[in-house]
């Protein structure tokens, strides 16, 4: 009933949201649109060309980055990590900031610098064939503060493209169309299936690597693929929306609240809500001063600070 209640909500949730915008247009003729993509008329190809694709990423981006943090924080054992633990995020702006300065495609640039981190990370991590999550978080801690060190340095002669750099590094999907849609799809939905595969994997390592070896999984085979499977999802993810925060670390917090901390049912649960949240994100950083718009990841992290910091709280509250 709740996954039910979640897709409904998320239907709903991206109706509405087609039909708010500078140009506010009522459901009828939202209806009408979806009906015909192809239709010439003015609020059709508002919505058909540029309202439409974005809502649709933002629900595959929030749903990727929710259902990534779930995954790493089951994998660290750890409710404060994120998609971002191990330095994706700093190699995708570091990727995205040369793309911008030599005038390249900064999504690819991006994704391709966000894998080659993660591959970075786990191999340094690695040792005698396993890799210790301790190790593994460290060397993404280490790795992320190299890249933002080179960024830093690609912004300062950067010149001209400052701006876009900057604009890029708070999140935004102002530049969706159907072209990012069809490149994100595919990626962020088989790698959340793949996932949700090893949500029983997942709810076994919570109780240890040692308990989980006893019942038969092949712990270090599921930390590596899981890891290859959050980086394609959170690489495709920063690829074509630059770096939005906190989806990944607050979301699945909300899940197990409503759900509990099984994987089988966090994990989807995680993904429609992620997906709804960054929706209405998405949403309001378009319409809030509207004509101009504010990098989501504005937003984001104006309604996600304030959750993190309770969870801190209630953190220590238990030490």
């Amino acid at each position: 009933m709740i996954l039910i209640s979640l897709v409904l909500i998320l239907i709903l949730s991206m109706l509405a949201s087609t039909a708010i915008g500078p140009v506010s247009i009522p459901l009828k003729g939202v209806f009408t649109a979806l009906t015909n993509l192809n239709a010439q008329g003015t609020e059709s190809i508002i919505i058909s060309q540029i309202r439409l694709p974005r809502i649709i990423l933002a629900a595959l981006v929030g749903s990727a980055l929710a259902v990534a943090g779930a995954a790493m924080q089951g994998l660290f054992k750890n409710p404060m990590a994120d998609p971002y633990v191990i330095g994706i995020s700093s190699g995708a702006a570091f990727g995205a900031s040369i793309a911008i300065v030599v005038h390249l495609s900064v999504p690819v640039f991006a994704f391709l610098f966000a894998a080659g981190t993660a591959f970075l990370v786990y191999n340094i991590a690695k040792k005698n064939g396993r890799v210790p999550v301790e190790t593994l978080l460290l060397s993404g801690i280490a790795v992320a503060a190299f890249f933002s060190a080179m960024t830093s340095l690609v912004m300062y002669l950067a010149g001209e493209d400052l701006h876009q750099i900057v604009f890029w590094l708070m999140g935004g999907l102002w530049g969706s169309d159907w072209g990012k849609v069809t490149v994100a799809a595919p990626f962020i939905f088989l790698g959340t299936i793949g996932i949700f595969v090893f949500s029983r994997d997942l709810n076994a390592m919570l109780l240890g690597e040692e308990h989980a070896q006893h019942l038969g999984i092949e712990v270090e085979n599921v930390k590596k693929i899981l890891l290859v499977l959050v980086s394609l999802i959170t690489g495709i993810a920063v690829a074509v929306s630059g770096i939005i925060g906190f989806v990944g670390l607050i979301i699945p917090h909300i899940a197990r609240l409503v759900v509990g901390p099984d994987h089988r049912i966090l994990i989807p649960v995680s993904a429609l809500i992620g997906a709804i949240f960054l929706v209405w994100a998405d949403t309001l950083a378009r319409t809030i001063i509207s004509p101009t718009e504010l990098p989501v990841g504005i937003i984001t992290a104006f309604f996600g600070a304030p959750f993190f910091i309770y969870l801190l709280r209630r953190k220590r509250g238990n030490i």
